[in-house]
């Protein structure tokens, strides 16, 4: 049995981008890869991206947000943080992933204030996470590689 690879999405409270990415990288790859998510702490589930993502024809509402404490110790292929890091002190940093990358998605939050309703700020990073995770699988995914297997590198 081949060993499935790892995916860890990182965020600050693991309460909307990383709920986000990690339920549109399932839709796309079903059981090909493990994936979770998490934060540097542990925050409330955003409403307004279980809406967003029902509007996508996703289901998130059963998700629950973790932190990443409990992972620390684990390897993983692949670590993607979504963090502003230029904007975010508490984004979280994990070592000894194979691949790592930042895909600075501003946090909804930080959109109030500015004329911008919160929904309208989680669709934005919603279509935004999308064509990132589009990307990610256009670029590791190789169907049917080798004996009929898809590979990730």
């Amino acid at each position: 049995m081949a060993i499935k690879a790892r995916v860890l999405f990182l965020c600050t409270e693991n309460s909307c981008r990383t709920q986000i990415a990690e339920s549109f990288l399932r839709e796309l790859t079903g059981d090909e890869l493990e994936i979770v998510s998490a934060g540097s702490k542990a925050g409330r589930l955003d409403p307004d991206a279980v809406a967003v993502m029902r509007e996508a024809g996703i289901d998130i509402s059963h998700a629950r947000t973790k932190s990443v404490n409990p992972y620390l110790r684990e390897r993983f292929h692949y670590v993607i943080t979504l963090c502003d890091r230029r904007k975010e002190r508490s984004c979280p940093i994990f070592p000894g992933a194979i691949w790592r990358q930042t895909w600075h998605i501003e946090n909804p939050a930080d959109r109030e204030g500015t004329g911008m309703s919160h929904r309208t700020a989680v669709r934005h990073a919603r279509d935004t996470i999308r064509r990132h995770v589009d990307e990610f699988v256009d670029k590791h995914h190789h169907p049917h590689s080798g004996k009929g297997k898809s590979t990730w590198t």
